[in-house]
């Protein structure tokens, strides 16, 4: 492991309204260090930690590779946002302050007398999302922005995904990572951060103006400057949309990169390697920040790896021009795959007769840890006391690539109820598991969620396949009556094997076990009866975007 890296210089940037912003400054050894472009990383989680080294164990570590980036002819700059680390005024998540002081310092890396003149941003998540707000403040110099991993909506993406509020913001991301890394650094002093981001995330249950001022996705259409969005298909938890919607809306030149890293700790090793960024994003920054000729410019404009394949997928647009929607309608079992609540089964036919329903009764006395069960080999089984809908299995390999929709007729006995959506490609069976009743292996493919207070749509950003909600009024169901709700199942790339299945599961909450840490909560109001209607005037189905690669 090599040894700390430390900055060339610490510097104080006296912003607009007398702040003073901290900025750590690398640059290469020796006589290279003049005519140099910039990369621009800013977080809330202080530069004094970048001497931890960069592993998934410490998953605030996104920059990327700083000291190779030395080598490559590069200056770094990390800069402690407003109100963290070793920079003066108060912490507010990403508000307008936060914003605006991004094209000050930028202005102020450009000026400097080791300086080309071009800044670009980079890193991941946090240092993501500020790159969406680099490119939306427009500052002068800034010459490109790659944002990887990064959403552009948090109220959609994280605290309140389909109006159900999530765990993931306030606790598990404020409190237990950046209060705590402010205030024990691997170097330097301790910093206490005071706001209660938690509790503010509480107070704002709809997309209202405090949402609105810390939201890139209203202002993507402002970004002028080359933009190369790089997402990853397991992050539909957080991440993922951000990158996909960031690519449709930004107004510049841009290309968009999928990869399909199994975990958010993959993820983070990924976007740590050398190889990653020697490949795919020096190629970007040479081009744009150095004028050197690369082969950036004759990628295609959307390239993807599709999980459960290895070859590199490519495609003039976003989704692609040639995907075919399937429909599958969600119809009484069993299929005998799988041992779930109901055992439900999914096929390409229009219901032809009406009446036929699934009840889904909450709690189920069988929960556990969340709303996942144990099987009978006392494993957590999350199928098991949840609602599915399978496929036959497959005859052949497809994949799908694109936004995906669930149509949902129901009615529920409260007032309100919450839809929580996973697709799955369920494996063929292990005869000997089969017989001892435990449930086939299968993977998570991509999720939705809705409360259906939250149903309204935001008609003018919302498409056929992908539902956008407004969030801002909600408004409660009459309990009995029959609702159609669509629900927004995040965009995916995923090649299904012969033989498996294509698997939709249904519940109105979600566990530890298979959210890590982006579970929602279920609250004591929770407690009722939901009706699935899936009969020839109630055609609850699924809408896929197949794509024949062959």
């Amino acid at each position: 492991m090599r040894p700390p890296l430390l900055p060339s210089l610490i510097e104080e940037i006296t912003v607009r309204d007398g702040i003073k912003i901290a900025v750590a400054v690398y640059l290469p050894a020796g006589s290279n260090a003049e005519n140099l472009p910039t990369l621009l990383a800013a977080s809330p989680y202080r530069f004094d930690n970048n001497i931890a080294p960069a592993m998934p164990l410490f998953l605030w570590r996104e920059t990327g590779p700083i000291d190779w980036y030395l080598e490559q002819g590069y200056a770094f700059a990390h800069m402690d946002v407003r109100g963290t680390g070793r920079s003066g005024g108060e912490y507010r998540y990403m508000d307008a302050k936060e914003q605006g002081d991004l094209y000050e310092v930028i202005e102020w890396l450009a000026a400097r007398p080791w300086s080309n003149g071009k800044v670009g941003g980079i890193g991941q998540s946090y240092y993501a999302r500020m790159q969406w707000f680099m490119a939306i403040q427009a500052p002068p110099h800034l010459a490109c922005i790659a944002p990887y991993d990064g959403n552009v909506d948090t109220y959609r993406a994280s605290a309140y995904t389909g109006g159900i509020p999530g765990d993931f913001p306030g606790q598990t991301w404020y409190n237990g990572t950046v209060r705590t890394i402010n205030q024990h650094p691997a170097s330097g002093s301790p910093r206490l951060l005071d706001w209660d981001y938690a509790l503010a995330v509480r107070q704002h249950p709809t997309y209202d103006e405090f949402w609105v001022e810390r939201c890139a996705a209203e202002s993507l259409h402002k970004i002028k400057v080359p933009v190369f969005s790089i997402g990853v298909w397991r992050k539909v938890d957080l991440h993922l949309n951000g990158n996909i919607v960031g690519f449709e809306r930004s107004g510049g030149p841009k290309k968009l990169l999928v990869f399909s890293s199994v975990n958010l700790q993959q993820a983070v090793q990924d976007y740590s390697s050398v190889a990653f960024h020697a490949q795919y994003l020096l190629p970007f920054y040479d081009r744009h920040l150095k004028g050197v000729e690369t082969d950036y410019d004759g990628q295609p404009a959307v390239r993807y790896f599709a999980s459960g394949a290895t070859e590199l997928r490519t495609a003039d647009a976003w989704p692609p021009s040639d995907i075919e929607i399937k429909t599958l309608y969600l119809q009484h079992g069993p299929t005998g795959s799988v041992t779930s609540l109901n055992d439900g089964s999914l096929k390409d036919t229009h219901p032809k007769e009406n009446g036929s329903l699934t009840e889904y009764h909450y709690p189920d006395e069988g929960w556990r840890m969340g709303v996942v069960g144990n099987g009978p080999d006392g494993k957590p089984d999350p199928i098991r006391r949840a609602l599915s809908f399978t496929t036959e299995a497959l005859s052949a390999d497809t994949e799908i690539c694109g936004p995906i929709k669930l149509v949902l007729y129901a009615k529920s006995s409260a007032t309100d109820t919450d839809f929580i959506v996973k697709l799955s490609e369920q494996f063929q069976s292990d005869a000997a598991q089969h017989s001892a009743g435990v449930n086939p292996r299968y993977q998570i493919v991509s999720k939705g969620w809705l409360r259906a207070s939250h149903r309204a749509l935001d008609i003018a950003r919302t498409t056929d396949l992908a539902p956008v909600y407004l969030h801002t009024h909600p408004e409660l169901i009459t309990p009995g009556q029959v609702y159609r709700f669509e629900i927004a199942v995040m965009p995916s790339a995923h090649r299904f094997k012969k033989g498996s299945r294509i698997r939709l599961e249904l519940s109105n909450g979600d566990s530890s076990v298979t959210e890590y840490v982006f579970t929602h909560e279920y609250a004591p109001w929770k407690v009722g009866q939901d009706v699935i209607l899936h009969d020839r005037d109630h055609p609850s189905h699924l809408l896929i975007p197949v794509r024949n690669t062959h």
